[in-house]
């Protein structure tokens, strides 16, 4: 069988290594790249030149795909269907000889025992506490999708009585038939515009992790988002919202319960996650897993140890009385008000990016409100937002610095004793960095130079 590959990302080498080296292989992808397999049986294509910045799906020349619709079997990376689209439209006989890890992963696992969360952000703390909680109860359960590890890579693991927790985007969801057992929606906001044509077609995707369950199965939704109703709304299944009951509640008094009668899970002051949205994905999570496993010390244990995923408001370091904070994951408008509200602390904030055509009027907003003592403004929006910034009377703005050594250093000469230097962009990370995870690990390093 010759099977042809689109896109050479985390997904799709899985299912090279899935299908295994008995097969012919035409492996495209939109760039030149240096860890593409080699031998007889492979064929490697690309475009020749560099492709414009952005998510795959926004490249001009669709040279690199030829051919592909040759093959018996046709694997492709989420985020390039909107350029397989471009090229096949709506040719029968390419599609139903194309298809996703996820698609198959859905086909072939061998339990029922499904979960997936979805939201703008989040994902990724609910779906590793999720598995963290379930772990504690001592259920057999596996954690995959787009937090790191391919559903192709664990498919081989996954026994008829486990649990699988799946973290899935947008891209994953797009024209998705398939819906898991639970089903959870997190705060919804304006993402991904670059890729999406509009606010409505981001909202399907979403949707489809909730459309296709059955009348047993459970929807979990945030019920201070009407976004996230709407899109839960669309389960036949049982609905549960969280942050109101009987889902769990961070309530007032500082303390989080779930359940009717409610059932005190944990003090909010013994919770080691810092934010406040942390708050929502906890009881996200505490919903999830406590209509699987209702065990109160196991919950507890995971909330009073986890402090939260690598480049998601990570501690870096404290230098001269000064904190600094890693959010790099963090890539819209949204996210970063939300990290400046995680801290009472006087700020100086790293901001800007690639531009995702997403509005900053809020997020200028936050910054005047919270008298931010200096933004260090870079990237393609860097400018921008300056600009945006000083037609609001705010004028305490570093641009031009192009290299995180420089940004960081700019940062701690901004600050003073006490305060917080916070990497939170609000933008993606293309053009001066590879992905997010290039940006934090270069803000990390540059830190740890100052010392």
């Amino acid at each position: 069988m010759r099977i042809g590959i689109v896109g050479w990302g985390i997904e799709t080498q899985s299912a090279y290594r899935y299908f295994g080296p008995a097969h012919d292989y035409l492996i495209v992808n939109e760039e030149p790249r240096d860890d593409l397999p080699e031998g007889d049986n492979v064929k490697v294509q690309s475009l020749p030149t560099q492709k414009p910045p952005g998510v795959t799906g926004n490249a001009a020349d669709l040279s690199y795909l030829d051919g592909i619709d040759k093959c018996d079997k046709i694997v492709y990376s989420v985020t390039a269907v909107k350029n397989l689209e471009k090229r096949f439209g709506q040719d029968k006989g390419f599609w139903q000889k194309a298809t996703t890890v996820w698609h198959i992963f859905f086909e072939q696992v061998k339990t029922k025992n499904l979960i997936g969360v979805t939201g703008s952000k989040g994902k990724g703390t609910t779906s590793t506490l999720i598995f963290q909680m379930l772990k504690a109860a001592g259920q057999p359960v596996h954690l995959a999708g787009n937090i790191g590890t391919s559903v192709l890579d664990i498919l081989g693991n996954v026994q008829e009585n486990d649990w699988v927790v799946l973290e899935i985007t947008n891209f994953q969801l797009y024209n998705f038939p398939y819906s898991p057992h639970i089903a959870i929606c997190l705060m919804i906001t304006e993402e991904h515009q670059d890729w999406h044509p509009n606010m409505a077609d981001y909202v399907s995707a979403k949707t489809n992790l909730f459309s296709h369950q059955k009348k047993d199965d459970i929807a979990v939704y945030f019920a201070g988002n009407k976004l996230s109703q709407q899109i839960a709304g669309n389960s036949p299944g049982i609905k549960i919202p969280y942050f109101a009951p009987p889902g769990a509640v961070a309530k007032d008094e500082g303390v989080i319960v779930v359940g009717d009668p409610e059932v005190k899970i944990i003090d909010t002051d013994d919770v080691k996650l810092i934010g406040e949205h942390n708050l929502e994905n906890i009881c996200a999570a505490i919903t999830t897993v406590w209509q699987i496993s209702p065990d109160v010390e196991a919950i507890s244990r995971v909330l009073n140890s986890f402090s939260g995923l690598e480049h998601r408001l990570e501690f870096v370091g404290e230098i001269d009385d000064v904190r600094y904070f890693d959010d790099s994951f963090g890539t819209t408008p949204d996210t970063a008000i939300v990290a400046l509200r995680a801290f009472v602390e006087p700020k100086v904030l790293i901001l800007g990016g690639h531009d995702k055509g997403l509005p900053v009027d809020d997020l200028v907003d936050e910054i005047i409100r919270q008298r931010v003592r200096k933004v260090i403004a870079i990237g393609d929006t860097g400018e921008k937002i300056a600009e945006v910034l000083a037609s609001k009377g705010y004028k305490d703005v570093v641009i031009g610095l192009s290299t995180m050594p420089e940004i960081v250093a700019a940062a701690r000469k901004s600050a003073e004793a006490g305060d917080v230097v916070l990497l939170s962009t609000g933008t993606s990370s293309f053009g001066l960095f590879r992905d997010y995870k290039d940006r934090g690990e270069q803000f990390k390093a540059a830190v740890e130079q100052l010392e």
